[in-house]
């Protein structure tokens, strides 16, 4: 596989010549290194007609309204030798031996440390991704995985510790023994601390070893309590970074509580790292209905023109878990449902639904523009906003415990569980149209969703038809990110007979039914981004900035008059406070509507 640059997504350069000019910090120090091309990429003289044709078209200019071109033959060799001495100068010393170094040290390689491989993340999420993408084969011909924690554990332990939570793909079980074990012997295992940088080398020593000399690219992924967050990039930075490659790092969110500790973590950060080389994740970024947000909206015509306040009559995004913190209060009390899902998960989403067309699916375009969303909305007002705590409840003779029995929340704590919200985006676009938000935990079912509901028909001829309920004629856009994936369009029509009865029915796309392919995890495709260098998916430190400024009054009055949650019992529809918020802004939760 080519190299893969850190300031480039690879994915132009798959089929091709691949040039990286990354950026690594080590001490502070910055290094560019040029990558040569592949075995399977461009010779020399393919190079020089890249750089030719560059040269020819700079040779063609205006002239009197006609087009000419330079057809001097002495002024053509010229350019050849200027052509000659400009390619080399490019190319580095070491990119210069090519033609005598082995095949195996002309290519290059992944190292892939997943620090803090001993949790829970690293088993269910990060190791199962990455034998996914090696399954469908994603990842480069040479690459390695390192697992990096405080606990001993020798290589064996490792790998049969990542065995029990690999699955394979629905539609290419017959390798998978084979596939699996090939993937577990390049699973290795180092033991250390987070802020040792003696333990960092001697991971880099053994990086080397199976780097075997060709041009490293290492990818560093932060499994890690946020606290240790910095201490395990200084360490990785000065220690164990790539000298001739790209040197990345994966930082698993919560970044900071507030804008004050965000701003120093990414302070913190930046002293051993270069704003491209951080990758913040948000893997809801990574869920298929999210990342098909953009195409939905701009590739369809029957949708770009309707998104707007002029037919959107307000926009609900709903987050709901069937569960508890189960025995995780312990890091749930310390952010809250508010930091958890709302500041993160679903104002990205918002952000990503709301901004205007970019100028290109380039990652900074599209970044571009949801920070101009974040920027341009209200600041969130506490009578906007409820919240909710669930509570004990006994249901077909099991009692379900509140989130002050789990015992690793401390009694008497007000931390809320459940969150709604109205939203303002005060542009051209959305000026005055609620954008709702609702997230908790222990409720009724388990869903995310997003649901646009539109305004109703001026001067409806069918308002007798369809009753006093206008909200029940209303076309509704629902896309569903999980579980079963869906989007579908609830219009009216007539019932079939003599008589006119409207209906509300679907148009309806169920990925299931339509897509015989298994939909990714967004782990995977989120990796697949990191190691490709393409940042579309990730989050920018000023979007972080934005989003923190948004949340941070909000969260601070709420814990400094410490407002009492309105309780809720586990696996209801959550508090009814949310119902008379939705009602203030003349909403209806999408929901709960009778036909669900």
């Amino acid at each position: 596989m080519a190299a893969l640059s850190s300031s480039v997504s690879s994915r132009s350069y798959r089929s091709g010549y691949s040039a990286s000019f990354s950026p690594v910090k080590s001490n502070r120090h910055r290094s560019l290194s040029f990558l040569s091309a592949s075995p399977r990429g461009l010779d020399f003289h393919d190079l020089c007609v890249r750089f030719q044709s560059k040269s020819a078209r700079a040779s063609v200019s205006m002239q009197d309204g006609a087009i000419v071109t330079d057809s001097n033959p002495t002024e053509n060799k010229s350019s050849h030798k200027g052509l000659k001495d400009e390619v080399l100068s490019v190319l580095s010393q070491d990119a210069a031996k090519v033609g005598a170094e082995s095949d195996g040290q002309n290519k290059s390689t992944v190292s892939i440390t997943v620090v803090g491989a001993s949790g829970d993340l690293a088993k269910k999420k990060i190791f199962p991704a990455l034998f996914a993408l090696y399954y469908e084969g994603c990842l480069p011909e040479h690459f390695t995985i390192y697992g990096y924690s405080r606990s001993k554990m020798t290589d064996v332990e490792l790998r049969n510790m990542v065995s029990k939570t690999l699955t394979c793909r629905i539609d290419k079980r017959a390798n998978c023994g084979e596939k699996m074990e090939e993937f577990l012997k390049r699973c290795f295992y180092h033991s250390g601390q987070y802020d040792s940088p003696e333990h960092f080398t001697e991971l880099d020593k053994k990086l080397k070893e199976h780097e075997a000399g060709r041009i490293s690219n290492r990818l560093f992924y932060l499994s890690i309590p946020p606290n240790i967050f910095v201490d395990a990039v200084k360490c990785a930075s000065t220690s164990a970074s790539s000298v001739n490659g790209w040197t990345r790092v994966i930082v698993e969110k919560p970044f900071g509580r507030d804008s004050e500790t965000s701003a120093a973590l990414t302070k913190s950060l930046k002293q051993y790292l270069e704003e491209d080389q951080i990758f913040r994740i948000d893997h809801y970024l990574g869920k298929e209905l999210v990342e098909n947000l953009s195409v939905l909206r701009f590739s369809n015509l029957i949708f770009e023109p309707l998104w707007s306040r002029q037919y959107i009559r307000n926009v609900q995004f709903i987050f709901s878990e069937d569960f508890g913190t189960e025995g995780r209060g312990g890091y749930f009390d310390n952010y809250g449902i508010i930091r958890d899902i709302m500041q993160n998960h679903l104002l990205q989403i918002l952000a990503l639904f709301a901004m205007e067309t970019p100028v290109s699916l380039d990652a900074e375009d599209i970044r571009n523009e949801k920070v101009k969303v974040l920027r341009s909305m209200r600041p969130i007002q506490v009578e906007d906003v409820v919240i909710g705590q669930y509570k004990s409840h006994t249901k077909g003779g099991v009692t379900y415990p509140a989130y002050t029995d789990d015992k690793t929340v401390p009694k008497g704590s007000l931390t809320p569980t459940f969150a709604a919200a109205a939203l303002f985006i005060d542009n051209a676009r959305w000026d005055g149209v609620p954008f709702l938000m609702k997230a908790g935990k222990a409720l009724h079912t388990r869903s995310a969703e997003i649901r646009v509901q539109f305004r109703h028909v001026p001067g409806n001829l069918y308002n007798r038809n369809t009753g006093s309920n206008l909200d029940q004629a209303t076309n509704e856009l629902v896309i569903r990110v999980q579980p079963d994936e869906a989007i579908y369009l609830k219009i009216n029509n007539k019932v079939p007979g003599l008589g006119m009865r409207l209906d509300r029915s679907n148009l309806n796309l169920l990925y299931s039914a339509r897509y015989s392919k298994e939909i990714p995890d967004a782990y995977e495709r989120l990796l697949l981004d990191a190691i490709e260098g393409e940042r579309r998916l990730f989050i920018r430190s000023d979007e972080l900035d934005a989003a923190w400024s948004l949340f941070t009054p909000l969260l601070k009055e709420i814990e400094e008059k410490k407002r009492i949650p309105e309780y809720y019992p586990y696996g209801s529809r959550g508090p009814v406070g949310a119902h008379y918020l939705a009602a203030k802004h003349k909403v209806q939760w999408g929901d709960v509507s009778l036909d669900q």
